[in-house]
C-alpha cells in the first residue's frame, strides 16, 4: 500500500469523528467540512507520527475542537454571552439527558432517532450556549478548561451551560416545534 493509500485509509477511519466534532461546535455543515479539511491537512503533515499512534484519534479530536473554536472566534461576530446580559452565577444541579441502552433493534432505532433529534436541537442553540454545552457534555472538558479555552469567567461558563441545557430541554419538550 502506498503512502497516499495509507493516508486515505487513515482519513476514512477518522473522518466521521472529526466531522461530527466540528459540526457540534459550529452547527454549520459547510464550516464543519472546512475545519475537517484543515484537520486532515495538519494530520497529513504529521502522518509519519500519527500513522501507528494509538492516540491518533484523540489528537484528531483535540485539533478539530481547537480549530472549530478558532474558527468561531475568527470568522463569526463576537459572542454575546447571555450571562453577561443577565449577570450572576447560577449553579446547575439538573440531571443530564440520558438514553437507556438498547435491548433490541426497535430500541436501537428509537435511540438513534433520539440522538438525531438532540443533535438537531443542539445545532439550533446560539453559539454562546451550544459551544460550552458541547465542550462539557460531549468533549468531556471541565468548567475550568472551558473557561480557559473560551477566555471567559468560570461563572459565565456555568451560566451558559445551564441556559443551554434549559433551552435544549425546552426544544426537546416542545417536540422540536421551535426548530
Amino acid at each position: 500500500m502506498t503512502g497516499a493509500q495509507q493516508f486515505e485509509a487513515f482519513m476514512q477511519s477518522y473522518q466521521n469523528m472529526v466531522f461530527s466534532t466540528a459540526l457540534r461546535l459550529l452547527a454549520s455543515q459547510a464550516e464543519a467540512e472546512d475545519v475537517s479539511q484543515e484537520v486532515f491537512l495538519k494530520a497529513y503533515e504529521r502522518f509519519a507520527e500519527l500513522r501507528d499512534s494509538p492516540t491518533a484519534g484523540g489528537w484528531l479530536k483535540k485539533v478539530a475542537t481547537n480549530l472549530s473554536l478558532n474558527h468561531l472566534s475568527r470568522y463569526r461576530s463576537r459572542w454575546s454571552f447571555f450571562s453577561e446580559l443577565a449577570g450572576g452565577d447560577r449553579e446547575e444541579n439538573e440531571a443530564e439527558i440520558e438514553f437507556a441502552s438498547p435491548q433490541d433493534l426497535e430500541e436501537d432505532l428509537a435511540r438513534a432517532d433520539q440522538h438525531e433529534v438532540v443533535e438537531q436541537a443542539l445545532q439550533k442553540l446560539p453559539p454562546a450556549q451550544r459551544v460550552p454545552l458541547v465542550l462539557y457534555h460531549l468533549e468531556g472538558l471541565r468548567y475550568e478548561e472551558i473557561a480557559a479555552k473560551l477566555n471567559v469567567s468560570l461563572g459565565k461558563v456555568k451560566t451558559d451551560i445551564f441556559r443551554g441545557r434549559e433551552t435544549l430541554r425546552k426544544k426537546l419538550r416542545n417536540g422540536m416545534h421551535e426548530l
